[in-house]
């Protein structure tokens, strides 16, 4: 056995994966509490089991549960604390449907496998292993799971933050990106926008007595569309759509639900006053649009995260592996953590397609991940 092999021997990649598959086929949709503490349930039990300490929060305004994790050692001192969401985008069914679980050569496909289920598995199982070998480490372990970070942490915000306080360090295991880099920043800008347009209905035989909103709305899809630049990470998404109530009606009302994703604040700005202003193109006809800009702060590497960043590269170089850091531009539950303690983000392991129909995981960047994470638990002090 190498010297690297036996370093990895803690965990075994088909173990891993089993797990993973456990996960991924408890579909999890954001705002499915029912659907979400499902998994939830599964967890606890496995933590008990393994005689770690839990600690359940109720979930409100359909958002699922919250529910923390700790090591049996540490008692409430200050230690490291674990963030991950066991949320997905993807609605019930898509198991069964455009995206069942499936393994291609050395990838693993499944809804939320990559964002990220890859990743809370991972860490979870470190916890887990430390426990029942008995091996306390230098300071306490919590990993808290929360129901509602693809909304923006609405319900768990005030916890997270809370446990943030007490932390020394903060990993939060949404994936690695671009070949297994970590998150040690993230820059840049949300919003979100619904359009609503007010036309005048008329039978469809008497189309000049009507204003068709269904029409002004199509007009302003392409307009807002057209304003991203994906050289400059300024992406806008027309995500949901609808309008009219009958094919023998000019239709009088439509409705658009828009994302804006940009990792260039001054440019989002731009962009944010420009959709605010949007004007109708036809007479008689009124469009409304509600602006939400996203509420997370923003995640600026310092040098204590500089030196959080050190020493997990130091702890993958001792596995066999470089580990590089990236800003993530758009947020996640690190911008809550790091106004509190030094934190790394994209913890989880390598893949892509976040949000899609090919959203899979890199089987082979399992364990070294696992790894990383139980070294870091081991060495943080």
């Amino acid at each position: 056995m190498s010297e690297i092999t036996a370093l990895m021997a803690p965990f075994d990649t088909q173990a891993l994966l089993d797990e993973v598959k456990n996960w991924v086929e408890i579909e999890t949709p954001t705002g499915e509490d029912a659907k979400v503490n499902c998994l939830l349930d599964k967890i606890e039990s496995d933590a008990k089991v393994a005689t770690a300490r839990t600690k359940r929060f109720p979930g409100r305004n359909r958002y699922g549960d919250k529910l923390i994790v700790s090591s049996p050692w540490g008692g409430e001192d200050p230690g490291i604390l674990v963030v991950s969401h066991v949320d997905t985008v993807h609605p019930v069914g898509t198991l069964t449907t455009t995206l069942p679980f499936r393994i291609e050569g050395d990838s693993a496909y499944g809804p939320g496998i990559y964002d990220m289920k890859g990743g809370a598995v991972i860490a979870f199982l470190a916890l887990l292993h430390l426990i029942r070998n008995g091996e306390a480490t230098k300071l306490p372990i919590r990993h808290l799971f929360v129901p509602d970070e693809e909304s923006g942490s609405p319900t768990s915000r005030d916890l997270i933050e809370e446990e943030a306080r007490r932390a020394r360090y903060v990993l939060v295991t949404e994936p690695a990106r671009d070949g297994g880099k970590i998150v040690t920043s993230r820059r840049g800008k949300t919003a979100s926008f619904e359009l609503k347009v007010t036309g005048r209905a008329s039978h469809v035989l008497k189309p000049a007595a009507g204003r068709s909103a269904v029409r002004e709305l199509a007009r302003h899809i392409l307009d807002i569309e057209e304003m991203s630049d994906y050289e400059k990470g300024l992406i806008l998404n027309v995500g949901i759509i609808g309008g009219g109530t009958s094919c023998s009606i000019i239709p009088d009302s439509a409705f658009a639900s828009v994302e804006m994703f940009a990792s260039d604040v001054a440019l989002a700005d731009k962009v944010i006053e420009r959709i605010r202003s949007l004007k109708s193109y036809s007479t008689d006809v009124a469009v409304e649009v509600t602006t939400q800009v996203g509420g997370r702060p923003g995640y600026e590497k310092s040098p204590q995260i500089e030196a959080l960043f050190e020493r997990a590269r130091a702890c993958a170089a001792e596995l066999g592996f470089v580990l590089e850091g990236v800003n993530g531009a758009i947020g996640s539950d690190a911008n809550f953590t790091a106004q509190f303690a030094p934190t790394l983000d994209g913890m989880g392991p390598d893949g892509d397609g976040a949000h899609s129909h090919n959203e899979r995981i890199l089987i082979p960047s399992l364990v070294p991940r696992a790894m990383l994470l139980l070294r870091l638990f081991q060495t943080l002090a």
